[in-house]
């Protein structure tokens, strides 16, 4: 496909449109319900960024108008999603997983130290972090 003119050429030409945007001022409702209707019926719409890039339920309303005709999605207006209550759950044109998508070095290595510091500080026998403390 050639590269598209403009936002409503992207939409309409798009068999697939993959969000990868961080969540600022100006990218907050990017994606609006009128977007997304100019979606064809069998694009995929895959959102692994933020749900807020995307107008409030709007996701929703489009895909059970067909526009477009799939997700898959790993984050959600609404979070933590408890009791499987979140809309987009219970619709068969939606892949959804947890909030797993967004992946960057800087945060592996942090939440990975923190963790070993935890596991060697245990072996040690100076717990630290523990949120049970009761237990030892």
């Amino acid at each position: 496909m050639p590269w598209a003119a403009d936002k409503q050429a992207l939409l309409e030409q798009s068999d697939v449109l993959s969000l990868h945007l961080r969540l600022t001022q100006d990218t907050v409702g990017i994606l609006t319900a009128a977007d997304l209707a100019r979606m064809k019926p069998e694009a995929l719409l895959v959102n692994t960024s933020r749900a807020e890039l995307i107008e409030p339920r709007a996701l929703e309303a489009a895909l059970r108008a067909s526009r477009p005709g799939f997700a898959a999605v790993d984050v959600y207006e609404e979070e933590p999603i408890l009791g499987a209550t979140h809309p987009l759950l219970g619709m068969d044109n939606v892949l959804c997983t947890p909030h797993l998508g967004y992946v960057e070095k800087d945060c592996y290595e942090l939440y990975f130290g923190q963790a070993f510091d935890q596991v060697i500080a245990f072996a040690e026998q100076r717990p630290i972090n523990v949120a049970n403390p009761e237990v030892l």
